[in-house]
């Protein structure tokens, strides 16, 4: 993990802002909390991981735990969520749940069979996916997955990673979603009226992951926000289109039905 100027600093404002959501969640405050400048959830109780150096997703749960029984957490960044996974293997008050690429891939885990270990046995659900996961095939197993942890495990807040690399043409990520099959995972969760704290995390087009997180407050909000994009400081970065929304990639979708059936 590189250190830049002003690492402690961020550190503070990303932690601190996850806490501070989840607080407000707390006291009744608000319904969503949003940060988009948290969400690493790489970072280990004593290590700094891929570009993750401060875990506020950890610190966030820890503090929907003083007012929640149970707190479930969703994460889809196109990366396994290893760190919020690892915090929460052996409780059963916390059920992580992640949609990642899986084989060869950044940071190796989150296979199929790592479920949670003692109390936290079954409360660790991973879904690997392959190359080019496009928003009908991703829809087809969130949907009916978070369904079934909803009505099994019966939280009573949620964390949603909202990582923005799982989107097509970001330049580490390998899947196929837009921008609105990104979203359908936050509005799918939102219809279950339960607190929710929203965060940030991985994506690398910058200019996309402006556009997801911008797409997502607007869902969170129940706005509708017009697809043409307002004149702004950046706006020769949205160029050519200088559109809201992203299309999809040519790519193939190595995500047959039958392996998504047999994952699911």
């Amino acid at each position: 993990c590189p250190v830049f100027d002003g690492l402690y600093e961020f550190c503070q404002l990303s932690a601190g802002g996850s806490i501070a959501g989840a607080v407000k969640l707390n006291k009744q405050q608000t319904d969503i909390a949003i940060n988009w400048a948290g969400g690493l959830h790489h970072a280990k109780k004593s290590e700094a991981s891929g570009f993750c150096y401060v875990n506020d997703i950890v610190l966030a749960i820890l503090e929907l735990l003083k007012y929640h029984q149970r707190v479930v957490y969703v994460d889809i960044d196109i990366h396994h969520g290893d760190g919020v996974e690892e915090a929460f293997y052996t409780t059963d008050r916390v059920m992580t749940v992640s949609f990642h690429k899986y084989g060869e891939y950044f940071p190796g885990t989150g296979d199929l069979r790592d479920i949670g270990a003692g109390k936290g046995k079954y409360y660790a659900v991973n879904y690997p996916l392959r190359d080019g996961i496009d928003d009908e095939s991703y829809e087809a197993i969130f949907k009916p997955i978070m369904a079934k942890v909803m009505e099994m495990y019966q939280p009573s807040a949620v964390v949603l990673q909202c990582g923005a690399d799982s989107l097509s043409g970001d330049r580490l990520g390998c899947f196929n979603l837009t921008i609105k099959g990104h979203a359908k995972c936050v509005e799918y969760i939102k219809g279950f009226n339960l607190p929710m704290l929203m965060l940030g995390g991985g994506g690398y087009t910058i200019r996309n992951v402006a556009r997801c997180w911008t797409f997502e407050t607007a869902v969170a909000l129940d706005c509708t926000i017009p697809n043409e994009l307002p004149y702004n400081d950046y706006f020769e970065y949205f160029g050519p289109d200088f559109k809201l929304l992203i299309s999809p990639s040519n790519m193939t979708n190595q995500n047959t039905t039958d392996y998504l059936e047999k994952i699911k």
